[in-house]
Formats: structure tokens, sequence, C-alpha cells
């Protein structure tokens, strides 16, 4: 699925509105995260703290996993919104592989604190070595 500059801003748009149901009272750091499904639809996720950080919840593994407990598989593109910080802020290393776990490494990405200093690139840019995808393309040789 090819995903036009207006989906894109649409997609993130949600990501905006889906940090705004961020539980983040430790960290006052916002994150909301919108999945694009083959349909048309988007599932967003936004990031859940616990005073035991390694508990929390990130934005993106929250949308994947609504996706997922939804029936969903693989999405087409992810927006990720970071409304607070001063720069764009990708998804942490647990993220990455999370979403490498349902959809390819050409799946598209953008990320930001605004749209205007949006960074654009796929999963596969973001975790290159992904042993996951290496293990799939061994396997159809």
């Amino acid at each position: 699925m090819n995903v036009s500059e207006k989906q894109f801003k649409e997609l993130y748009e949600a990501a905006v509105k889906a940090s705004e149901n961020s539980y983040s009272p430790y960290s006052h750091f916002p994150v909301g995260a919108a999945l694009l499904m083959s349909d048309g639809s988007v599932v967003t996720g936004a990031n859940i703290e616990n005073r035991s950080f390694g508990l929390t919840n990130c934005a993106e593994r929250t949308a994947v996993f609504t996706a997922a407990a939804s029936g969903w598989r693989t999405f087409c593109a992810l927006a990720i919104a970071t409304p607070k910080s001063d720069y764009p802020v990708g998804p942490c290393g647990a993220c990455r592989q999370v979403l490498t776990e349902f959809a390819p490494a050409d799946t598209p990405v953008v990320f930001g604190a605004k749209w205007e200093d949006i960074v654009k690139t796929t999963l596969g840019e973001l975790y290159p070595y992904d042993s996951l995808h290496e293990l799939a393309m061994d396997n159809e040789k």
C-alpha cells in the first residue's frame, strides 16, 4: 500500500491525538502512535507508565497490541508523535523489535515532535539487522 503525504499527515495527527491519552505522571513525556491498517482504518496507542518503569508500556507497543488483539497481523504505516520533545524521538529498541514482528522492513514510518520536523524512514532503517526478517528471507530460499 502506497501512503500519500495526506494520509501520513492524518496518521501523524491521529498519533498526536492519541498522545493526549498518555498516562505519564513520572516522565511527563506523552507519546502517541498510530498504525495505518490495510483497509484504511487507524489503530492508536499511548504510553502508559508505571512507577516501576520496567512495567511501562510504550505507545507503539500499545497500538500494536491493540491491533493484534483486534485480529490484525500486519500494518501498512506507522506515525509516532512526541509533542513535548524538542526534537524527533524514535521508537525504543523493544518497540522496534515488536513492530518488526507485525510489518515488513519496507513499512514506512514517520516520527517527530511536530509535523514540520518529521523524520521519514522505514522499519528496516530503524532496525537494520532484524533477525526475524533475515530468518524469513532465509526460509524463502
